[in-house]
């Protein structure tokens, strides 16, 4: 268990488990998939014409033969996906347990089967009733997802050098807010999570990521110790003309490259799991930065195709994908009846992303997670981005919303379920990377979005990209060739959010296309990018920032207007006197902390003024950031992407992080800001229990993006 005693030190060393016996729970285990076989044979011969089982005694040689048969081949069958890939995963599912039907069949006296062909459809009949009956008499449970995981590491288990090196399982709860957390905590709505807190084993807290709150930033100063030179989610590299989107593989390595000094947070024998970048792991599963460049361990693959050709395994994701397309589309439409606001428009696209992120990614991370566990390495970091995902286009409250993070929740129970089984003992360390904030978007609340404000202010050309794809990437970056060296899988799991990705795709050709081009009108033209209620404006064709008069100068009416503008609450522009914040009532001077007139910051708190001169200063930077109006009696904000949870700026609770961390771990010693800052606690904890120890010198940080090169 993961909720080892406070005083119980890092030193201990593991003690070896004793030899494995059949337990109660074992039998009851036997006994729910040996009837849920027999209920589900019973359905197909009842069925088919082609097949014939000559009463209940036919029916009970049977199920046990298939039992037999299925621990016999199954191994094959693993082994022959992972050659082949996910493609071969695929095709094993579903003819493997044909297979196994028709063996079984054709082994037991009393029997009759037309064909193979009738072996494989009673294969399909079989899976699924078996599983509704094995989900029925175990209280529907997620016990599977790591139940086979579990059974092979108590038959075969690895050693480790230094089990008296405790190891650390960093899981990211994508895009949760601390009162989110505080509330399921209090409420108990969090099991797992409430009992490790309540127990005393576990101490939580809030932390404060700065600008910009969003994933790429985040996980930067997280994995790899450097909040600079990421200013948004989209952004121009002026130097180079380039625009950079971090969820692109290509984009993601050359950041990672450009930031990386070799000592990430994974760089002593960790793994990382969905990812956008790899804190310098030496083996990655689905990270972003790694897609198409490294050669990945088969071991992932491994775990999942042992999951995936399992009657239980595929039919949970067949099931699973449909059930929670099924739960969006009515909870989509639940919102529309109830009238429920804010909200945006919900289509299948987004059901589709849903099923995937929620079933088939949730259970490839716990598999890998678990299965990095069994092997006894030192530390592993994954990204859930389920709640994430949900909020953004449900609400940060909503009740689809909390399910999610009560998956979770259930989650880390199945990891806790692991542990003891681990070659090394392991803590849990829990966090977001960001909060998430909510309201109407800005198109919807003023009927534009801010790419067409700007074009309409400027009276100039605008190529702007103001379309979310986290969630579309994670999918992506699982199914993607370099990863999985499967075409027709990625585009089967891709074709939910296909409309989205492909819009996204053609704003951010036509913003690169812009980035050294220019307008009709003879003016460089502007981009536009929308990270949640973060604008950013750049100037194409420009080697540096423009001050404010030469904006002035060029588009007489812009910086006006969009100070003036009632969906905005502040914009900031450079100056001779360095970065000024311009308000409707007044302005701050960043660089002296001059104000004149009302504070534009003052809403925003203390760290503000500080937050926004380091984005400011940025190289970057672009020249005119925008942050969204604030509701003063909600602390709603307006995404200019079409969001309604959305991170990126300022206001609401997008800077309201959570953090959970083992008792017996020294304590955050005050209040973490910046992921910088979370990055050398996390490292400090690392360090305390032993870790990092051979780990040489940093290099040198990059001073410009490394060409990218795959290898």
């Amino acid at each position: 268990m993961v909720t080892h005693p406070p005083g119980d030190g890092p030193s201990r060393s593991r003690q070896p488990l004793p030899a494995r016996r059949v337990t109660r729970a074992d039998l009851v285990r036997g006994l729910v998939a040996f009837v849920a076989s027999l209920v589900g044979l019973a359905v197909a011969d009842a069925a088919l014409d082609g097949l014939r089982l000559d009463g209940w005694a036919a029916l009970l040689v049977v199920a046990f033969l298939l039992a037999l048969v299925g621990a016999l081949l199954r191994p094959v069958l693993v082994s022959l996906a992972t050659l082949l890939g996910w493609p071969g995963a695929v095709l094993l599912a579903i003819f493997g347990q044909a297979v196994l039907v028709y063996v079984a069949l054709t082994l037991t006296p009393g029997v009759e089967v037309a064909s193979f062909w009738t072996a494989f459809v009673a294969a399909w009949i079989v899976a699924p009733v078996a599983t509704l009956v094995g989900w029925l008499l175990t209280a529907g449970t997620d016990d599977a997802v790591v139940a086979h995981v579990v059974r092979r590491a108590r038959l075969s288990r690895h050693t480790v050098a230094d089990p008296d090196v405790g190891g650390v399982v960093f899981v990211q709860l994508d895009g949760v807010p601390f009162p989110v957390l505080e509330w399921g905590i209090l409420g108990g709505t969090l099991p797992t999570l409430s009992r490790w807190i309540r127990s005393g084993a576990y101490g939580f807290a809030e932390w404060t990521p700065m600008l910009p709150a969003t994933t790429p930033a985040s996980q930067m100063g997280i994995l790899h110790g450097t909040i600079e030179g990421i200013p948004a989610f989209r952004w121009l590299d002026r130097a180079n003309g380039r625009v950079f989107v971090a969820n692109k593989p290509r984009d993601a390595a050359d950041i990672e490259a450009a930031h990386t000094d070799g000592r990430g947070l994974l760089a002593d024998d960790g793994v990382s799991v969905s990812n956008l970048f790899s804190g310098d792991a030496a083996t990655t599963f689905a990270t972003m930065s790694r897609v198409g460049r490294a050669v990945t361990s088969r071991e992932g693959r491994r775990a999942f195709n042992r999951f995936l050709v399992r009657p239980e395994g595929f039919a949970r994701g067949l099931s699973r994908t449909v059930s929670e397309v099924i739960r969006e589309r009515f909870q989509a439409r639940r919102q529309v009846r109830q009238d429920m606001r804010p909200r945006v428009h919900r289509g299948w696209g987004f059901a589709g992303e849903r099923a995937a992120l929620n079933g088939v990614l949730r259970d490839f991370n716990t598999i890998t997670v678990a299965e990095s566990m069994l092997e006894g390495v030192h530390c592993v970091y994954v990204d859930y981005v389920d709640y994430d995902a949900v909020a953004h286009h449900a609400g940060i409250m909503r009740p689809e919303s909390l399910d999610a993070l009560v998956g979770l929740d259930a989650v880390l129970a199945q990891l806790e379920s692991v542990e003891p089984l681990a070659p090394r003992r392991y803590r849990f360390v829990v966090l977001s990377d960001h909060g998430q904030s909510q309201g109407a978007v800005f198109a919807d609340r003023f009927g534009e979005d801010l790419s067409t404000l700007v074009g309409r202010l400027a009276r100039v050309d605008v190529a702007g990209s103001e379309v979310n794809t986290e969630g579309a990437a994670q999918i992506d970056a699982l199914v993607a060739p370099g990863e999985s060296d499967v075409p027709g899988l990625s585009r089967a799991l891709r074709t939910g959010s296909s409309a989205t990705r492909d819009l996204a795709r053609s704003q951010e050709e036509a913003a690169q296309a812009a980035a050294s081009g220019t307008s009709p009108t003879g003016q460089p033209p502007l981009l536009v990018f929308g990270s949640g209620n973060l604008g950013l404006v750049y100037v194409a064709g420009e080697l540096r920032r423009l001050t404010r008069d030469e904006l002035d100068k060029r588009y007489p009416g812009l910086v006006p207007g969009l100070v003036g503008h009632e969906g905005i609450s502040f914009i900031v522009v450079d100056s001779h006197d360095g970065p000024v914040v311009l308000g409707k009532d007044g302005e701050h001077r960043l660089r002296d902390g001059l104000v004149t007139g009302a504070d534009p910051l003052a809403p925003f708190g203390p760290d503000a003024p500080a937050f926004v001169l380091r984005a400011a200063t940025m190289a970057e930077s672009p020249d005119i950031m925008v942050n969204s109006m604030v509701e003063a009696s909600t602390g709603e904000v307006a995404a200019f992407e079409g969001l309604v949870g959305c991170h990126g700026g300022l206001g609401g609770w997008q800077d309201r992080a959570m953090l959970v961390w083992p008792a017996d771990l020294p304590p955050p010693s005050g209040r973490i800001v910046g992921a910088d800052a979370m990055y050398r606690q996390l490292v400090a904890w690392l360090e305390h229990l032993g870790h990092r120890r051979s780990l040489s010198s940093p290099m040198p940080r990059q001073q410009q993006m490394a060409p990218h090169q795959h290898e």
